[in-house]
């Protein structure tokens, strides 16, 4: 395995831990409007790539086609944004972030049915064995009030949006900017969120001196680390495996949650995140 490939699994757990911030991140942004905070957090990071966008642009790494895909790409985040942060609203953190990690799920179904990097028997055992994690976690706090309901439709949605962005960039194969195709993603994704929302009758502008740092950070950590790295390490692992970095986000997210917001973590959660955390492992740490 060459040196990118063998800091895949290096990266990948870097981006897990990025990610989990992501959740808590976006409930220290209230009141701000769901599409409103999603709109400002992936403007903020367009902004801050949009020199290295350029620059490849002139270099000839961003060649039409994949200008049309990272297009594509900024459709599907506005899309996995839209609909997810809006979850955070209607449910639990670990409830929304459990279920919008079934990427990976998604995107074994995608290879087994394509033929297309397809899993082998060691990658669907970690993903049985995430699956079997994150429900645990997600069980305590799913409810059957209808508004619960629909945060949990909300956040599956944007899992099947995610699974689209990161098949779209993997079609780039070795030629994959990764820089250049998430600032293109996050800047069409920002335009489609705050049209959403002025449409909506919201700017996209935080409420709030608290909320303008939250979603700063939330630009700098889960999107400009987590998300930046989950797009290189499509260069060289397979989807579904770098689907599985987003399986770790829930324990993260339920960790923080219960440090900043108060939410606790009872006996049952805290076990589902040691299976999750196996089958991360199991997923990664692969010869």
């Amino acid at each position: 395995m060459n040196t990118p490939g063998r800091l895949v699994p290096l990266g990948l757990g870097a981006a897990s831990l990025a990610l989990s911030f992501a959740a808590p991140l976006f409930r220290f942004a209230a009141p701000t409007p769901p599409l409103a905070a999603a709109a400002f957090r992936l403007a903020l990071a367009a902004a801050l790539l949009a020199p290295l966008v350029a620059r490849s642009r002139r270099a000839g790494r961003l060649p039409p086609e994949a200008l049309r895909a990272a297009v594509l790409g900024g459709v599907a985040y506005a899309v996995h944004f839209g609909t997810w942060v809006t979850s955070l609203t209607l449910t639990s953190v670990a409830a929304s972030v459990t279920l919008v990690t079934a990427t990976p799920l998604l995107l074994a179904l995608v290879a087994a049915a394509t033929g297309r990097d397809r899993p082998d028997a060691r990658l669907w055992a970690a993903i049985a064995l995430a699956t079997t994690g994150v429900t645990i976690i997600g069980w305590h706090d799913l409810s059957l009030s209808r508004e619960a309901l629909v945060g949990d439709a909300l956040a599956l949605t944007g899992a099947g949006a995610m699974a689209a962005y990161l098949l779209l960039a993997r079609a780039q194969g070795p030629r994959l900017d990764a820089v250049a195709f998430m600032g293109v993603a996050v800047a069409v994704g920002a335009l489609l969120l705050a049209l959403a929302g002025l449409a909506a009758g919201t700017a996209p502008l935080p409420e709030g001196e608290r909320a303008l740092w939250a979603l700063v950070a939330a630009a700098l950590l889960p999107q400009l680390v987590g998300h930046s790295l989950l797009t290189w390490a499509l260069r060289h692992a397979r989807p579904a495996v770098v689907g599985m970095a987003t399986v770790g986000e829930p324990v993260g997210a339920a960790v923080l949650a219960w440090l900043w917001l108060g939410e606790a973590v009872p006996p049952v959660v805290a076990a589902g995140c040691a299976v999750t955390l196996a089958a991360v492992a199991l997923a990664l740490l692969r010869r």
